[in-house]
């Protein structure tokens, strides 16, 4: 079933979530897709320099990983279309008004932004901003 592409729908319908969890990014060079597992990952990105995963701070602070920066993760609640144009671009212009960084994440039905802990509240109020502004 395909999401919803219509870019003011989309607005409209943002309704962020954020999780109880705190993340953290971690890097391991030479790794391959699978390792670090037993971290519970919820995400992991194969690049040149080594595997990155994304892994609840409680899993990396037991296991002695190092990282840098804690993140909350904001999921949106709107099924959004892969293909939908705009939406990524309207999320990092509310947010990068307000100084606030991103890591986005677009899985199949739902986008999920990774903002600095210490910005959560932030974040939610400009997503929040943006979704009332696109009101019909």
């Amino acid at each position: 079933m395909r999401g919803t592409s219509d870019l003011p729908t989309l607005l409209a319908t943002l309704a962020p979530v954020v999780s109880p969890q705190v993340y953290v990014f971690l890097s391991r060079p030479l790794a391959i897709y699978g390792d670090g597992a037993e971290l519970d990952p919820i995400a992991t990105f194969s690049e040149k320099e080594g595997l990155t995963l994304i892994v609840p701070k409680e899993r990396a602070d037991t296991a002695g990983e190092i990282y840098d920066g804690e993140y909350a993760l904001i999921s949106l609640s709107v099924h959004s279309d892969l293909q939908a144009v705009g939406l990524t671009a309207a999320i990092a212009a509310a947010l990068s008004e307000r100084g606030i960084s991103a890591n986005i994440v677009a899985a199949f039905y739902h986008d999920h932004l990774f903002v600095p802990l210490s910005r959560v509240d932030d974040a939610v109020t400009a997503l929040s901003q943006l979704a009332a502004d696109n009101q019909p």
